[in-house]
C-alpha cells in the first residue's frame, strides 16, 4: 500500500507506467485487404464474417476472389487506355459476387474519371436481381445495373449497350457459359472471361451415338463407360468453346486458377479479339465434331461462316 501510494504521489500511477510505448492494436485485416475496400460488401458476400473477421474459408474465398481479378484488371485497363469508358457484361451472374468485387476494387476509384462505366448484371432470377440493386443502391455503386433477362433478350434488349468491351461469366451452369459466348459475339466483345461450369449437352450426345462410334472407332474408348462419359464430355466441351472462339478471330488463353483446387471448375478461359485468320479453327471444330460423331452440336458451337450463312 505504502508502495502504491509513493508512486501516485509522484505523479505516475501503476496502470500509467504500464502504458508507456504501447503501440496501437494492430488491424488484423490491413494486410489482407486492398485500400478503400468495402468491409461491408465483403461480409454481405460471406468473404467477411458478420463480426468482420476473416476465417480459413473465408481467407481462401478472398484469396480466389484477388486472383480471378487479378486476369481481368489488365483487359479493363486495356480498355480505357483506347476509350473513355468501359461496359462490362456479367452473364449469370447469380448474386453479382464478381461484378461488385469488380466494381469496388477497379470502377469505384475511376467514377469521377469515367463515369460512363458501367457494370450490368443479367440473370433470369428476378429476386436476385431485386438483391443486387437493393445492395448496389446501399452502397453508393452508381455505375453497376442489373438486369432480369435471359441471354436471347439480352441480345436485343435496348437496356444494354449495341456493343460491350467485356463479357464475363463466372460458373454459369450447362449452357449459360454458351449463352454467354453467343451474346459476347453478337456483341463484338473484345475481351470474354470465363470459368466454366457443368455442362451436360456434349455428354448426352456423346452418349446417344456411343454405340455407333464404338463400331468404327476404337478411341470411342475414352468414353465408354458412364463415369468417363461425364469427364470427357466436359473437357470436350470447353475445347469445342475454344476452337469456336479462335474461330471467330479470337486469341484464346486456357488457366487454372489458384485457390480453387477443391473445385473442379478452376479452369479460366479468356479470351481476346486480335482478327486473327479463322479458316484453320473453323475446320478444327468441324473436324472434332465430324470425328467424335457429334456433329449435331454445330448449331451451338457455330462458326463465323456458318453464322454468316445462317
Amino acid at each position: 500500500m505504502k508502495k502504491q501510494a509513493k508512486k501516485a504521489v509522484e505523479g505516475k500511477p501503476v496502470h500509467d507506467r504500464a502504458a508507456e510505448g504501447r503501440q496501437p492494436a494492430p488491424n488484423p485485416l490491413a494486410d489482407e485487404l486492398r485500400p478503400g475496400q468495402s468491409v461491408e460488401l465483403l461480409k454481405e458476400l460471406h468473404i467477411l464474417t458478420r463480426d468482420g473477421k476473416l476465417n480459413q474459408d473465408s481467407r481462401r474465398k478472398l484469396k480466389q476472389v484477388y486472383h480471378l481479378v487479378q486476369f481481368i484488371e489488365p483487359l479493363l485497363e486495356q480498355v480505357l487506355a483506347d476509350k473513355p469508358d468501359v461496359q462490362l457484361v456479367d452473364h449469370g451472374a447469380g448474386k453479382s459476387y464478381l461484378g461488385f468485387i469488380l466494381y469496388d476494387l477497379f470502377f469505384k476509384a475511376r467514377q469521377s474519371e469515367s463515369p460512363g462505366s458501367r457494370i450490368y448484371g443479367i440473370e433470369t432470377r428476378e429476386e436476385l436481381v431485386r438483391k443486387s440493386e437493393e445492395l448496389a443502391q446501399r452502397l453508393d455503386f452508381p455505375g453497376m445495373a442489373f438486369e432480369h433477362l435471359s441471354v436471347a433478350d439480352a441480345i436485343t434488349s435496348p437496356r444494354l449497350p449495341a456493343r460491350v468491351d467485356v463479357v464475363t461469366a463466372l460458373h454459369a451452369c450447362n449452357t449459360a457459359t454458351d449463352d454467354a459466348i453467343h451474346f459476347a459475339l453478337k456483341k463484338q466483345a473484345r475481351f470474354i472471361v470465363l470459368v466454366p461450369c457443368c455442362q451436360a449437352e456434349v455428354a448426352s450426345v456423346l452418349k446417344k451415338n456411343k454405340a455407333q462410334s464404338l463400331a468404327r472407332d476404337p478411341l470411342t474408348e475414352i468414353w465408354r463407360h458412364p463415369v468417363h462419359t461425364r469427364e470427357f464430355g466436359s473437357q470436350l466441351t470447353n475445347v469445342l468453346r475454344c476452337l469456336q472462339l479462335e474461330a471467330h478471330g479470337y486469341q484464346v488463353t486456357v488457366t487454372e486458377l489458384v485457390g480453387w483446387e477443391h473445385s473442379m471448375k478452376n479452369e479460366l478461359i479468356v479470351a481476346s479479339y486480335r482478327d486473327l485468320p479463322r479458316k484453320r479453327p473453323s475446320e478444327r471444330l468441324r473436324g472434332v465434331l465430324q470425328s467424335l460423331g457429334i456433329e449435331e452440336l454445330g448449331e451451338r458451337f457455330f462458326t463465323e461462316a456458318a453464322e454468316a450463312s445462317a
